[in-house]
């Protein structure tokens, strides 16, 4: 374990090899022992959380496997979507900057290269009543990977995209940073404008995408998201989609 202080404010450790970046982040937060800002880095991560149950696993030095712990006030639980667009907005930051202007956010949270997954974000929080008292961002990125499980339908890595190798624990610190840069901004700027800059960022905005909800297929075209990270989207009439309600059925 290497602790790296990027900034005085919160710290940067470096994991040799870890089950799953976010749950030992969340001993860390539980036990007093991380504070707001922290991130917790691993090199190989054999059993990482994504969304819906899915794993994220990573060998060494392929990927960005990343867990930072969030204090979200002033935000309140009903909130929750604005600290998941800001997490969204850091990693298209990242990725926009190596891959390029074909980099998206496809709704609530990942991050799209064209039609392939480059990376996701799994934001876990921790209540007390009904107080939001912590978060914990995890953050996986493709960055070096070149071979992939052949059950995973669309990834793609930073390497993929630009035929280079790169330092994975530098561009972490560089993605905590900017992680940080907009987390500070729920306290600087309007909730609108971060839900814009989201919006301009969005996969198939106002363009027609086929859904699935349970067995019904949907062919509809992406309007925006709104502030409670709803996606908008219109057939004959508008309709508004729940996270998890409805998975993106995309061409390989």
């Amino acid at each position: 374990m290497i602790l790296i202080n990027p900034s005085a404010n919160f710290s940067f450790t470096i994991l040799d090899s870890v089950d799953s970046t976010n749950n030992y982040a969340m001993a860390k937060a539980h036990a007093g022992l991380a504070k707001h800002g922290d991130a917790f880095f691993a090199l190989t991560q054999t059993n990482g959380k994504g969304q819906r149950g899915k794993q994220w696993q990573t060998g060494q030095g392929e990927n960005i496997a990343i867990s930072i712990v969030i204090d979200p006030e002033p935000l309140q639980q009903p909130q929750q979507f604005y600290l998941s667009a800001s997490i969204a907005l850091a990693c298209f930051d990242f990725f926009n900057k190596y891959a390029g202007d074909e980099t998206k956010i496809k709704w609530p949270n990942d991050l799209y290269w064209r039609d392939r997954k480059a990376g996701g974000v799994l934001i876990e929080t921790v209540l007390r009543g009904k107080d939001w008292k912590w978060a914990v961002v995890g953050i996986g990125i493709n960055i070096n990977q070149v071979k992939f499980n052949n059950e995973l339908k669309n990834p793609v890595s930073l390497k993929q995209i630009t035929g280079k190798s790169f330092d994975v624990a530098e561009l972490a610190k560089e993605l905590h940073l900017l992680a940080m840069k907009r987390v500070a901004k729920l306290t600087q700027e309007s909730f609108d404008i971060l839900i814009e800059e989201y919006n301009q960022c969005l996969y198939k905005l106002n363009e027609k995408v086929r859904l699935k909800r349970n067995n019904e297929i949907i062919d509809v075209i992406i309007n925006n998201v709104n502030a409670t990270g709803q996606l908008l989207a219109t057939d004959i009439v508008q309709k508004q989609f729940n996270f998890g309600e409805v998975e993106f059925l995309i061409e390989e």
